[in-house]
């Protein structure tokens, strides 16, 4: 006779095992030519710190597309939850500067999730996204020209990857042709 509990435990170590593809994939290094352009056209030329805004970028924009697109809001909870865990133990951050990059990732977080969120105004969504990336990365360099064709090209690219983690991972919800979603959205 198999165990009342053996079925739950199954499934909560399929969903874990989910979660960390897809929060592995969100924290892969970004390329380096990214981090050389960030860093000439935004941080003054430091690689370190463009190399942590990408980080953040790509970790942010990958939660926001979580929320956006995850079959089940559970999906975006735990991911949250296991990056915040991976950002406490990542090895590239010193012990004592943790508190610290957890703040910088949650003030990223939310820019991140206002600029895609927002609505109305001149500017659109992508454009507030890559102006934040700059933002970030500059301490007050210019957000506008050149620089913000590419930030928008590449978080959009960041964005593109972590909705193809989440298929990969938890699938794709699909609906009949013929039912909106508010019909679904409606009827819980």
């Amino acid at each position: 006779m198999p165990l009342p509990f053996v079925p739950g435990w199954r499934e909560a170590r399929e969903r874990d095992r989910r979660t960390r593809l897809v929060v592995d994939g969100l924290r892969r290094e970004p390329d380096e030519a990214d981090v050389e352009w960030l860093a000439d056209a935004a941080a003054n030329g430091d690689r370190d710190h463009a190399r942590w805004e990408l980080r953040y970028a790509r970790i942010a924009l990958g939660l926001v597309v979580a929320q956006r697109d995850a079959l089940d809001d559970r999906t975006a909870a735990d991911l949250s939850h296991a990056c915040l865990a991976a950002l406490e133990d990542d090895p590239r951050i010193a012990t004592d500067l943790r508190d610290l990059a957890e703040r910088q990732f949650s003030e990223r977080l939310q820019a991140y999730r206002e600029a895609t969120l927002l609505r109305g105004g001149s500017l659109q969504a992508a454009d507030r996204v890559g102006r934040c990336l700059l933002a970030f990365a500059s301490d007050g360099a210019r957000t506008a020209g050149a620089p913000l064709a590419y930030a928008i090209e590449l978080l959009q690219r960041y964005a593109d990857e972590a909705g193809e983690l989440l298929r990969m991972a938890f699938g794709e919800a699909t609906l009949p042709e013929d039912v909106k979603p508010s019909v679904l959205r409606d009827a819980r």
